[in-house]
Protein backbone atom coordinates (compact mmCIF):
# COMPACT_ATOMS: atom_id res chain seq x y z
CA UNK A 1 0.00 0.00 0.00
CA UNK A 2 1.15 3.52 -0.83
CA UNK A 3 1.20 6.65 1.30
CA UNK A 4 -2.02 7.77 -0.42
CA UNK A 5 -3.68 4.45 0.49
CA UNK A 6 -2.79 4.90 4.15
CA UNK A 7 -3.97 8.52 4.06
CA UNK A 8 -7.34 7.59 2.56
CA UNK A 9 -7.77 4.71 5.04
CA UNK A 10 -7.11 7.02 7.98
CA UNK A 11 -9.39 9.72 6.55
CA UNK A 12 -12.33 7.32 6.09
CA UNK A 13 -11.75 5.79 9.52
CA UNK A 14 -11.86 9.21 11.12
CA UNK A 15 -15.09 10.05 9.26
CA UNK A 16 -16.79 6.90 10.57
CA UNK A 17 -15.37 7.34 14.05
CA UNK A 18 -16.39 11.01 14.27
CA UNK A 19 -19.91 10.35 12.99
CA UNK A 20 -20.29 7.52 15.49
CA UNK A 21 -19.19 9.77 18.35
CA UNK A 22 -21.63 12.48 17.23
CA UNK A 23 -24.42 10.41 18.81
CA UNK A 24 -22.84 10.62 22.28
CA UNK A 25 -25.61 12.96 23.47
CA UNK A 26 -28.48 11.14 21.79
CA UNK A 27 -28.62 8.23 24.24
CA UNK A 28 -30.51 10.04 26.98
CA UNK A 29 -32.39 6.96 28.17
CA UNK A 30 -32.20 3.19 27.91
CA UNK A 31 -34.76 2.96 25.09
CA UNK A 32 -32.81 5.52 23.08
CA UNK A 33 -29.43 3.88 23.75
CA UNK A 34 -30.49 0.27 23.04
CA UNK A 35 -33.52 0.68 20.73
CA UNK A 36 -32.86 4.10 19.13
CA UNK A 37 -36.14 5.36 20.58
CA UNK A 38 -38.19 2.67 18.79
CA UNK A 39 -38.68 4.85 15.69
CA UNK A 40 -35.84 3.88 13.33
CA UNK A 41 -36.72 4.12 9.60
CA UNK A 42 -37.20 0.59 8.31
CA UNK A 43 -34.63 0.99 5.51
CA UNK A 44 -31.92 2.06 7.95
CA UNK A 45 -32.68 -0.90 10.20
CA UNK A 46 -32.76 -3.26 7.20
CA UNK A 47 -29.44 -2.07 5.81
CA UNK A 48 -27.89 -2.33 9.28
CA UNK A 49 -29.21 -5.88 9.63
CA UNK A 50 -27.70 -6.74 6.25
CA UNK A 51 -24.31 -5.28 7.13
CA UNK A 52 -24.24 -6.79 10.61
CA UNK A 53 -25.02 -10.24 9.23
CA UNK A 54 -23.21 -9.85 5.93
CA UNK A 55 -19.95 -8.80 7.50
CA UNK A 56 -19.59 -11.76 9.83
CA UNK A 57 -16.35 -12.88 8.26
CA UNK A 58 -17.64 -12.29 4.72
CA UNK A 59 -14.31 -11.13 3.38
CA UNK A 60 -12.33 -13.81 5.21
CA UNK A 61 -14.66 -16.79 5.75
CA UNK A 62 -16.68 -16.63 2.54
CA UNK A 63 -13.79 -15.21 0.55
CA UNK A 64 -11.75 -18.26 1.52
CA UNK A 65 -14.57 -20.64 0.57
CA UNK A 66 -15.15 -18.82 -2.73
CA UNK A 67 -11.44 -19.07 -3.59
CA UNK A 68 -11.18 -22.77 -2.69
CA UNK A 69 -14.61 -24.08 -3.68
CA UNK A 70 -15.99 -21.54 -6.15
CA UNK A 71 -19.72 -21.07 -6.76
CA UNK A 72 -20.61 -23.14 -3.70
CA UNK A 73 -19.93 -20.03 -1.61
CA UNK A 74 -22.65 -18.18 -3.55
CA UNK A 75 -25.18 -21.02 -3.15
CA UNK A 76 -24.58 -21.27 0.61
CA UNK A 77 -25.24 -17.56 1.05
CA UNK A 78 -28.37 -17.68 -1.11
CA UNK A 79 -29.96 -19.78 1.64
CA UNK A 80 -29.69 -16.61 3.77
CA UNK A 81 -31.97 -14.82 1.30
CA UNK A 82 -34.67 -17.47 1.67
CA UNK A 83 -34.27 -17.27 5.44
CA UNK A 84 -34.60 -13.48 5.31
CA UNK A 85 -37.89 -13.63 3.40
CA UNK A 86 -39.34 -16.13 5.89
CA UNK A 87 -38.26 -13.92 8.78
CA UNK A 88 -39.75 -10.85 7.08
CA UNK A 89 -43.15 -12.42 6.51
CA UNK A 90 -43.59 -14.29 9.80
CA UNK A 91 -41.02 -13.64 12.53
CA UNK A 92 -40.00 -9.96 12.42
CA UNK A 93 -43.58 -8.60 12.75
CA UNK A 94 -44.18 -10.97 15.67
CA UNK A 95 -41.14 -9.59 17.50
CA UNK A 96 -42.32 -6.04 16.98
CA UNK A 97 -45.73 -6.85 18.42
CA UNK A 98 -44.13 -7.99 21.69
CA UNK A 99 -42.98 -4.37 22.27
CA UNK A 100 -40.09 -5.76 24.33
CA UNK A 101 -36.87 -3.75 24.48
CA UNK A 102 -34.72 -6.91 24.23
CA UNK A 103 -35.31 -10.59 23.51
CA UNK A 104 -34.40 -11.28 27.14
CA UNK A 105 -37.27 -9.05 28.27
CA UNK A 106 -39.69 -11.08 26.13
CA UNK A 107 -38.34 -14.33 27.59
CA UNK A 108 -38.91 -13.03 31.12
CA UNK A 109 -42.48 -12.00 30.28
CA UNK A 110 -43.40 -15.16 28.36
CA UNK A 111 -41.37 -17.88 30.10
CA UNK A 112 -40.43 -16.48 33.50
CA UNK A 113 -37.47 -14.83 35.18
CA UNK A 114 -35.65 -18.13 35.87
CA UNK A 115 -35.77 -18.97 32.17
CA UNK A 116 -34.52 -15.48 31.36
CA UNK A 117 -31.58 -15.88 33.74
CA UNK A 118 -30.70 -19.22 32.13
CA UNK A 119 -30.66 -17.79 28.59
CA UNK A 120 -29.02 -14.53 29.60
CA UNK A 121 -26.04 -16.35 31.08
CA UNK A 122 -25.57 -18.52 27.98
CA UNK A 123 -26.15 -15.61 25.59
CA UNK A 124 -23.64 -13.31 27.24
CA UNK A 125 -21.01 -16.06 27.31
CA UNK A 126 -21.50 -17.09 23.69
CA UNK A 127 -22.02 -13.58 22.27
CA UNK A 128 -18.77 -12.26 23.71
CA UNK A 129 -16.93 -15.29 22.34
CA UNK A 130 -18.66 -14.84 18.98
CA UNK A 131 -17.85 -11.14 18.73
CA UNK A 132 -14.22 -12.01 19.42
CA UNK A 133 -14.32 -14.45 16.51
CA UNK A 134 -15.71 -11.67 14.32
CA UNK A 135 -13.07 -9.14 15.39
CA UNK A 136 -10.33 -11.51 14.26
CA UNK A 137 -11.04 -11.05 10.50
CA UNK A 138 -10.62 -7.31 10.92
CA UNK A 139 -7.09 -7.78 12.20
CA UNK A 140 -6.45 -10.40 9.52
CA UNK A 141 -7.33 -7.97 6.74
CA UNK A 142 -4.97 -5.34 8.10
CA UNK A 143 -2.22 -7.92 8.47
CA UNK A 144 -2.58 -9.07 4.86
CA UNK A 145 -2.85 -5.66 3.22
CA UNK A 146 -0.99 -3.18 5.40
CA UNK A 147 1.50 -5.41 7.18
CA UNK A 148 0.18 -4.38 10.60
CA UNK A 149 0.85 -7.10 13.21
CA UNK A 150 -2.33 -9.08 13.86
CA UNK A 151 -2.32 -8.51 17.61
CA UNK A 152 -1.80 -4.74 17.27
CA UNK A 153 -4.57 -4.44 14.67
CA UNK A 154 -7.05 -6.31 16.87
CA UNK A 155 -6.28 -4.17 19.92
CA UNK A 156 -6.40 -0.77 18.19
CA UNK A 157 -9.55 -1.47 16.19
CA UNK A 158 -11.22 -3.10 19.15
CA UNK A 159 -10.68 0.03 21.22
CA UNK A 160 -12.07 2.29 18.45
CA UNK A 161 -15.21 0.15 18.19
CA UNK A 162 -15.65 0.21 21.96
CA UNK A 163 -15.39 4.00 22.08
CA UNK A 164 -18.05 4.91 19.51
CA UNK A 165 -20.40 2.07 20.53
CA UNK A 166 -20.21 3.07 24.20
CA UNK A 167 -20.68 6.73 23.29
CA UNK A 168 -23.49 6.58 20.74
CA UNK A 169 -25.42 3.39 21.43
CA UNK A 170 -27.62 1.79 18.77
CA UNK A 171 -27.86 4.95 16.63
CA UNK A 172 -24.06 4.98 16.27
CA UNK A 173 -24.17 1.31 15.26
CA UNK A 174 -27.00 1.83 12.74
CA UNK A 175 -25.59 4.88 10.98
CA UNK A 176 -22.03 3.54 10.69
CA UNK A 177 -23.49 0.30 9.29
CA UNK A 178 -25.35 2.20 6.56
CA UNK A 179 -22.25 4.24 5.67
CA UNK A 180 -20.30 1.00 5.33
CA UNK A 181 -23.01 -0.36 3.04
CA UNK A 182 -22.73 2.72 0.81
CA UNK A 183 -18.97 2.66 0.45
CA UNK A 184 -18.68 -1.12 0.06
CA UNK A 185 -21.41 -1.22 -2.57
CA UNK A 186 -19.59 1.51 -4.45
CA UNK A 187 -16.27 -0.29 -4.05
CA UNK A 188 -17.46 -3.68 -5.32
CA UNK A 189 -19.14 -2.10 -8.35
CA UNK A 190 -15.73 -0.68 -9.21
CA UNK A 191 -13.56 -3.69 -8.29
CA UNK A 192 -15.50 -6.41 -10.15
CA UNK A 193 -15.10 -4.99 -13.69
CA UNK A 194 -11.42 -4.21 -13.01
CA UNK A 195 -10.80 -7.82 -11.93
CA UNK A 196 -12.59 -9.17 -15.01
CA UNK A 197 -10.35 -6.95 -17.13
CA UNK A 198 -7.29 -8.37 -15.33
CA UNK A 199 -8.45 -11.95 -15.93
CA UNK A 200 -9.17 -11.38 -19.60
CA UNK A 201 -12.96 -11.40 -19.64
CA UNK A 202 -15.81 -13.67 -18.64
CA UNK A 203 -15.11 -16.42 -21.16
CA UNK A 204 -11.46 -16.73 -20.14
CA UNK A 205 -12.48 -16.92 -16.47
CA UNK A 206 -14.94 -19.74 -17.17
CA UNK A 207 -12.45 -21.69 -19.29
CA UNK A 208 -9.53 -21.26 -16.88
CA UNK A 209 -11.45 -22.05 -13.68
CA UNK A 210 -10.75 -25.39 -11.94
CA UNK A 211 -12.96 -28.40 -12.57
CA UNK A 212 -16.30 -28.28 -10.71
CA UNK A 213 -15.61 -24.65 -9.73
CA UNK A 214 -19.18 -23.74 -10.70
CA UNK A 215 -20.85 -26.74 -9.08
CA UNK A 216 -23.77 -26.00 -6.77
CA UNK A 217 -22.44 -28.26 -3.99
CA UNK A 218 -19.46 -30.45 -3.11
CA UNK A 219 -18.52 -33.17 -0.64
CA UNK A 220 -17.97 -30.71 2.24
CA UNK A 221 -20.95 -28.47 1.52
CA UNK A 222 -23.60 -30.87 0.20
CA UNK A 223 -27.38 -30.50 -0.16
CA UNK A 224 -28.02 -31.60 3.43
CA UNK A 225 -25.66 -28.89 4.64
CA UNK A 226 -27.48 -26.30 2.52
CA UNK A 227 -30.89 -27.21 3.97
CA UNK A 228 -29.60 -27.32 7.54
CA UNK A 229 -27.62 -24.11 7.09
CA UNK A 230 -30.65 -22.35 5.60
CA UNK A 231 -32.83 -23.41 8.52
CA UNK A 232 -30.12 -22.38 10.94
CA UNK A 233 -29.96 -18.94 9.31
CA UNK A 234 -33.73 -18.54 9.58
CA UNK A 235 -33.45 -19.23 13.31
CA UNK A 236 -30.37 -17.03 13.68
CA UNK A 237 -31.74 -14.05 11.70
CA UNK A 238 -35.11 -14.37 13.40
CA UNK A 239 -33.97 -15.23 16.91
CA UNK A 240 -30.51 -13.81 17.53
CA UNK A 241 -30.88 -11.22 20.24
CA UNK A 242 -28.69 -8.75 18.36
CA UNK A 243 -30.86 -8.98 15.24
CA UNK A 244 -34.12 -8.85 17.20
CA UNK A 245 -33.10 -5.23 17.93
CA UNK A 246 -33.62 -4.44 14.25
CA UNK A 247 -37.27 -5.55 14.42
CA UNK A 248 -38.13 -3.98 17.77
CA UNK A 249 -36.45 -0.62 17.06
CA UNK A 250 -38.85 0.24 14.21
CA UNK A 251 -42.32 1.67 14.85
CA UNK A 252 -44.74 -0.94 13.53
CA UNK A 253 -44.98 -4.65 12.62
CA UNK A 254 -45.35 -3.53 8.99
CA UNK A 255 -41.96 -1.78 9.20
CA UNK A 256 -40.43 -4.85 10.86
CA UNK A 257 -41.68 -6.94 7.94
CA UNK A 258 -39.96 -4.55 5.51
CA UNK A 259 -36.70 -4.93 7.45
CA UNK A 260 -36.71 -8.70 6.86
CA UNK A 261 -37.78 -8.41 3.23
CA UNK A 262 -35.05 -5.85 2.49
CA UNK A 263 -32.49 -8.21 4.00
CA UNK A 264 -33.77 -11.13 1.88
CA UNK A 265 -33.76 -9.04 -1.30
CA UNK A 266 -30.19 -7.86 -0.77
CA UNK A 267 -28.96 -11.39 -0.11
CA UNK A 268 -30.65 -12.57 -3.29
CA UNK A 269 -28.37 -10.29 -5.31
CA UNK A 270 -25.26 -9.64 -3.25
CA UNK A 271 -23.60 -13.09 -2.90
CA UNK A 272 -22.75 -13.45 -6.60
CA UNK A 273 -21.37 -9.91 -6.87
CA UNK A 274 -19.40 -10.07 -3.63
CA UNK A 275 -17.93 -13.53 -4.21
CA UNK A 276 -16.69 -12.82 -7.74
CA UNK A 277 -13.36 -11.16 -6.75
CA UNK A 278 -11.96 -14.13 -4.74
CA UNK A 279 -13.33 -16.56 -7.34
CA UNK A 280 -11.59 -14.61 -10.09
CA UNK A 281 -8.39 -14.52 -8.06
CA UNK A 282 -8.31 -18.34 -8.16
CA UNK A 283 -7.61 -18.03 -11.91
CA UNK A 284 -5.05 -15.27 -11.41
CA UNK A 285 -3.19 -17.00 -8.56
CA UNK A 286 -4.22 -20.65 -8.16
CA UNK A 287 -1.50 -21.63 -5.70
CA UNK A 288 -2.58 -20.07 -2.40
CA UNK A 289 -2.38 -22.35 0.62
CA UNK A 290 -5.62 -23.06 2.47
CA UNK A 291 -4.87 -20.67 5.32
CA UNK A 292 -3.57 -17.95 2.96
CA UNK A 293 -6.89 -18.10 1.08
CA UNK A 294 -8.41 -16.17 3.98
CA UNK A 295 -6.68 -13.12 2.50
CA UNK A 296 -7.76 -13.72 -1.12
CA UNK A 297 -10.28 -10.88 -1.12
CA UNK A 298 -7.73 -8.27 -0.15
CA UNK A 299 -5.02 -9.69 -2.41
CA UNK A 300 -7.14 -9.40 -5.54
CA UNK A 301 -8.23 -5.89 -4.59
CA UNK A 302 -4.59 -4.84 -4.16
CA UNK A 303 -3.83 -6.18 -7.62
CA UNK A 304 -6.38 -4.23 -9.66
CA UNK A 305 -7.39 -0.96 -7.98
CA UNK A 306 -5.70 2.40 -8.62
CA UNK A 307 -3.46 4.15 -6.13
CA UNK A 308 -5.37 5.35 -3.07
CA UNK A 309 -8.46 3.20 -3.67
CA UNK A 310 -7.06 0.27 -1.70
CA UNK A 311 -6.98 2.42 1.40
CA UNK A 312 -10.69 3.18 1.05
CA UNK A 313 -11.58 -0.48 0.46
CA UNK A 314 -9.48 -1.59 3.40
CA UNK A 315 -10.98 0.93 5.81
CA UNK A 316 -14.53 0.19 4.62
CA UNK A 317 -14.07 -3.58 4.93
CA UNK A 318 -12.52 -3.18 8.35
CA UNK A 319 -15.44 -1.17 9.69
CA UNK A 320 -18.00 -3.32 7.89
CA UNK A 321 -16.62 -6.47 9.44
CA UNK A 322 -16.47 -4.64 12.74
CA UNK A 323 -20.22 -3.90 12.51
CA UNK A 324 -20.88 -7.42 13.77
CA UNK A 325 -18.79 -6.60 16.81
CA UNK A 326 -20.45 -3.29 17.64
CA UNK A 327 -23.90 -4.84 17.15
CA UNK A 328 -23.08 -7.64 19.58
CA UNK A 329 -21.52 -5.29 22.11
CA UNK A 330 -24.58 -3.05 22.08
CA UNK A 331 -27.11 -5.83 22.61
CA UNK A 332 -24.96 -7.66 25.19
CA UNK A 333 -24.65 -4.45 27.20
CA UNK A 334 -28.37 -3.86 26.74
CA UNK A 335 -29.27 -7.29 28.06
CA UNK A 336 -27.00 -6.92 31.08
CA UNK A 337 -28.21 -3.40 31.89
CA UNK A 338 -31.93 -3.82 31.21
CA UNK A 339 -32.45 -7.45 32.20
CA UNK A 340 -29.83 -8.10 34.88
CA UNK A 341 -28.66 -4.92 36.56
CA UNK A 342 -32.03 -3.14 36.66
CA UNK A 343 -33.75 -6.27 37.96
CA UNK A 344 -31.48 -6.65 40.97
CA UNK A 345 -30.99 -2.95 41.69
CA UNK A 346 -34.38 -1.36 42.23
CA UNK A 347 -35.23 2.34 41.84
CA UNK A 348 -32.18 3.00 39.68
CA UNK A 349 -31.99 6.49 38.17
CA UNK A 350 -31.76 7.07 34.44
CA UNK A 351 -28.33 8.67 34.87
CA UNK A 352 -26.99 5.63 36.72
CA UNK A 353 -28.52 3.29 34.12
CA UNK A 354 -26.76 5.06 31.27
CA UNK A 355 -23.46 5.07 33.16
CA UNK A 356 -23.73 1.32 33.73
CA UNK A 357 -24.66 0.75 30.07
CA UNK A 358 -21.51 2.48 28.85
CA UNK A 359 -19.23 0.85 31.44
CA UNK A 360 -20.54 -2.61 30.57
CA UNK A 361 -20.03 -1.91 26.86
CA UNK A 362 -16.37 -1.15 27.58
CA UNK A 363 -15.90 -4.25 29.76
CA UNK A 364 -17.51 -6.57 27.20
CA UNK A 365 -15.42 -4.93 24.48
CA UNK A 366 -12.18 -5.63 26.31
CA UNK A 367 -13.17 -9.28 26.76
CA UNK A 368 -13.95 -9.41 23.02
CA UNK A 369 -10.44 -8.21 22.22
CA UNK A 370 -8.97 -10.95 24.42
CA UNK A 371 -11.07 -13.60 22.65
CA UNK A 372 -10.05 -12.30 19.21
CA UNK A 373 -6.39 -12.63 20.17
CA UNK A 374 -7.05 -16.32 20.93
CA UNK A 375 -8.85 -17.25 17.68
CA UNK A 376 -5.72 -18.28 15.81
CA UNK A 377 -4.95 -20.99 18.37
CA UNK A 378 -8.48 -22.40 17.92
CA UNK A 379 -7.96 -23.53 14.32
CA UNK A 380 -8.69 -20.44 12.26
CA UNK A 381 -11.74 -18.30 11.69
CA UNK A 382 -13.65 -20.67 9.36
CA UNK A 383 -13.51 -23.47 11.92
CA UNK A 384 -14.49 -21.17 14.77
CA UNK A 385 -17.47 -19.57 12.99
CA UNK A 386 -18.99 -22.78 11.62
CA UNK A 387 -18.46 -24.80 14.80
CA UNK A 388 -19.85 -22.02 16.97
CA UNK A 389 -22.88 -21.80 14.66
CA UNK A 390 -23.50 -25.55 14.58
CA UNK A 391 -23.16 -26.04 18.34
CA UNK A 392 -25.04 -23.04 19.71
CA UNK A 393 -27.17 -21.35 17.04
CA UNK A 394 -30.38 -23.38 16.85
CA UNK A 395 -30.02 -24.68 20.41
CA UNK A 396 -29.93 -21.17 21.88
CA UNK A 397 -32.28 -19.18 19.65
CA UNK A 398 -34.92 -21.65 18.41
CA UNK A 399 -36.65 -22.58 21.73
CA UNK A 400 -37.58 -18.99 22.76
CA UNK A 401 -38.52 -18.24 19.14
CA UNK A 402 -40.78 -21.30 19.08
CA UNK A 403 -42.42 -20.16 22.33
CA UNK A 404 -43.36 -16.86 20.68
CA UNK A 405 -45.72 -18.82 18.40
CA UNK A 406 -46.77 -21.54 20.85
CA UNK A 407 -49.41 -21.62 23.59
CA UNK A 408 -48.11 -24.82 25.20
CA UNK A 409 -44.35 -24.36 25.57
CA UNK A 410 -43.13 -23.52 29.07
CA UNK A 411 -39.92 -22.28 30.61
CA UNK A 412 -39.00 -25.86 31.51
CA UNK A 413 -39.57 -27.27 28.02
CA UNK A 414 -37.51 -24.63 26.25
CA UNK A 415 -34.66 -24.86 28.79
CA UNK A 416 -34.59 -28.65 28.46
CA UNK A 417 -34.50 -28.36 24.65
CA UNK A 418 -31.61 -25.90 24.79
CA UNK A 419 -29.59 -27.73 27.44
CA UNK A 420 -29.94 -31.20 25.87
CA UNK A 421 -29.10 -29.81 22.42
CA UNK A 422 -25.98 -28.03 23.68
CA UNK A 423 -24.79 -31.15 25.51
CA UNK A 424 -25.32 -33.42 22.48
CA UNK A 425 -23.65 -30.96 20.10
CA UNK A 426 -20.72 -30.42 22.46
CA UNK A 427 -20.28 -34.18 22.89
CA UNK A 428 -19.95 -34.78 19.15
CA UNK A 429 -17.65 -31.79 18.74
CA UNK A 430 -15.26 -32.19 21.67
CA UNK A 431 -15.57 -35.67 23.25
CA UNK A 432 -16.52 -38.10 20.48
CA UNK A 433 -13.24 -37.59 18.52
CA UNK A 434 -11.23 -38.57 21.62
CA UNK A 435 -13.46 -41.15 23.29
CA UNK A 436 -14.92 -42.84 20.20
CA UNK A 437 -12.38 -41.89 17.54
CA UNK A 438 -15.31 -40.44 15.62
CA UNK A 439 -16.01 -36.91 14.42
CA UNK A 440 -18.78 -35.34 12.36
CA UNK A 441 -18.10 -33.68 9.04
CA UNK A 442 -19.32 -30.19 8.21
CA UNK A 443 -22.74 -31.29 6.93
CA UNK A 444 -23.59 -33.83 9.69
CA UNK A 445 -22.41 -31.37 12.34
CA UNK A 446 -24.80 -28.72 11.05
CA UNK A 447 -27.65 -31.25 10.70
CA UNK A 448 -27.26 -32.48 14.29
CA UNK A 449 -27.11 -28.91 15.55
CA UNK A 450 -30.42 -28.11 13.85
CA UNK A 451 -32.38 -31.36 14.17
CA UNK A 452 -31.90 -32.04 17.89
CA UNK A 453 -33.70 -28.90 19.17
CA UNK A 454 -36.37 -29.22 16.45
CA UNK A 455 -37.19 -32.81 17.43
CA UNK A 456 -37.27 -32.01 21.16
CA UNK A 457 -39.49 -28.97 20.73
CA UNK A 458 -41.79 -30.84 18.36
CA UNK A 459 -42.25 -33.60 20.94
CA UNK A 460 -43.08 -31.07 23.67
CA UNK A 461 -45.48 -29.28 21.30
CA UNK A 462 -47.36 -32.44 20.32
CA UNK A 463 -47.63 -33.64 23.92
CA UNK A 464 -48.93 -30.24 25.02
CA UNK A 465 -51.49 -30.01 22.23
CA UNK A 466 -52.61 -33.61 22.79
CA UNK A 467 -53.33 -32.80 26.43
CA UNK A 468 -55.45 -29.86 25.27
CA UNK A 469 -54.12 -27.46 27.90
CA UNK A 470 -52.72 -23.97 27.39
CA UNK A 471 -49.56 -23.14 29.32
CA UNK A 472 -50.22 -21.06 32.43
CA UNK A 473 -47.18 -18.99 31.51
CA UNK A 474 -48.79 -18.13 28.18
CA UNK A 475 -51.99 -17.00 29.89
CA UNK A 476 -50.04 -14.80 32.31
CA UNK A 477 -48.06 -13.36 29.38
CA UNK A 478 -51.24 -12.32 27.59
CA UNK A 479 -52.42 -10.43 30.68
CA UNK A 480 -48.99 -8.90 31.26
CA UNK A 481 -48.72 -7.76 27.65
CA UNK A 482 -52.06 -5.96 27.79
CA UNK A 483 -51.15 -4.22 31.05
CA UNK A 484 -47.50 -3.48 30.32
CA UNK A 485 -47.39 -2.20 26.76
CA UNK A 486 -49.25 1.06 26.79
CA UNK A 487 -48.59 3.97 24.45
CA UNK A 488 -45.13 5.50 24.62
CA UNK A 489 -44.68 8.57 26.79
CA UNK A 490 -44.64 11.99 25.13
CA UNK A 491 -40.98 12.33 26.12
CA UNK A 492 -40.04 9.07 24.37
CA UNK A 493 -41.97 10.04 21.21
CA UNK A 494 -40.32 13.46 21.05
CA UNK A 495 -36.88 12.01 21.75
CA UNK A 496 -37.34 9.39 19.02
CA UNK A 497 -38.45 11.92 16.41
CA UNK A 498 -35.56 14.28 17.21
CA UNK A 499 -33.00 11.45 17.12
CA UNK A 500 -34.44 10.20 13.82
CA UNK A 501 -34.04 13.58 12.12
CA UNK A 502 -30.57 14.09 13.58
CA UNK A 503 -29.49 10.62 12.46
CA UNK A 504 -30.55 11.26 8.87
CA UNK A 505 -28.59 14.52 8.82
CA UNK A 506 -25.50 12.71 10.08
CA UNK A 507 -26.02 9.94 7.53
CA UNK A 508 -26.38 12.44 4.68
CA UNK A 509 -23.19 14.16 5.81
CA UNK A 510 -21.35 10.85 5.77
CA UNK A 511 -22.66 9.93 2.31
CA UNK A 512 -21.52 13.33 0.95
CA UNK A 513 -18.06 12.79 2.45
CA UNK A 514 -17.85 9.34 0.85
CA UNK A 515 -19.03 10.70 -2.51
CA UNK A 516 -16.42 13.47 -2.49
CA UNK A 517 -13.73 10.99 -1.46
CA UNK A 518 -14.66 8.72 -4.37
CA UNK A 519 -14.76 11.66 -6.79
CA UNK A 520 -11.30 12.80 -5.74
CA UNK A 521 -9.93 9.27 -6.13
CA UNK A 522 -11.56 8.94 -9.55
CA UNK A 523 -10.04 12.13 -10.84
CA UNK A 524 -6.63 11.11 -9.46
CA UNK A 525 -6.77 7.49 -10.68
CA UNK A 526 -4.61 6.20 -13.50
CA UNK A 527 -7.25 3.59 -14.44
CA UNK A 528 -10.98 3.12 -14.00
CA UNK A 529 -11.54 6.90 -13.87
CA UNK A 530 -14.88 6.79 -15.69
CA UNK A 531 -16.53 4.16 -13.55
CA UNK A 532 -15.17 5.59 -10.27
CA UNK A 533 -16.44 9.10 -11.06
CA UNK A 534 -19.83 7.75 -12.15
CA UNK A 535 -20.26 5.84 -8.88
CA UNK A 536 -19.12 8.97 -6.98
CA UNK A 537 -21.82 11.13 -8.62
CA UNK A 538 -24.50 8.51 -7.88
CA UNK A 539 -23.34 8.41 -4.26
CA UNK A 540 -23.60 12.19 -3.94
CA UNK A 541 -27.10 11.99 -5.39
CA UNK A 542 -28.09 9.49 -2.68
CA UNK A 543 -27.24 12.09 -0.03
CA UNK A 544 -30.08 14.32 -1.24
CA UNK A 545 -32.52 11.42 -0.78
CA UNK A 546 -31.27 10.61 2.72
CA UNK A 547 -31.36 14.17 4.10
CA UNK A 548 -34.54 14.69 6.18
CA UNK A 549 -37.26 16.93 4.80
CA UNK A 550 -40.64 17.96 6.09
CA UNK A 551 -42.84 14.90 6.69
CA UNK A 552 -39.81 12.62 6.10
CA UNK A 553 -40.62 10.54 9.16
CA UNK A 554 -44.13 9.90 7.91
CA UNK A 555 -42.77 8.69 4.58
CA UNK A 556 -40.31 6.38 6.36
CA UNK A 557 -43.13 4.54 8.09
CA UNK A 558 -45.58 4.48 5.18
Amino acid sequence: MSFLDYSIAIAFSMIVFALGLSFSKSGGNVKSFFAAGGSVPWWISGLSLFMSFFSVGTFVVWGSIAYNSGFVAVVIQTTMSIAGFIVGFYIAPKWNKTRALTAAEFIADRLGVKTQNFYTFIFLLISIFGSGAFLYPVGKMLEVTAGVPLELAICVLGLLIILYTAAGGLWAVLITDVLQFVVLTAAVLIVVPLVFFEVGGVSHFINAAPENFFALSNDEYDCFFMVAFGFYNMVFIGGSWAYVQRYTSVSTPKDAKKVGLLFGSLYLIAPLIWMLPPMLYRVINPDLASTDAEGAYMMVSQLVVPDGFMGLILAAMVFATASSVNTTLNIAAGVFTNDVYKVYRKNITNKETMRVARIITVIFGLVTIWVALSVKSLGGIVEVVFSLSAITGAALFLPPLWAMFSKVQTGKTVMVATLVSLLINAFFKFLAPTWLDFSLGRSPEMLVGVLVPVVLLLIFELVGRYSGTVSGEYTLYQKLWRNKHQDATEEEVADGATANSFARKILATGVIAIGLLLLGLGLWADKGTGIICTIAVITLGCATIVYPRKNALARDHS
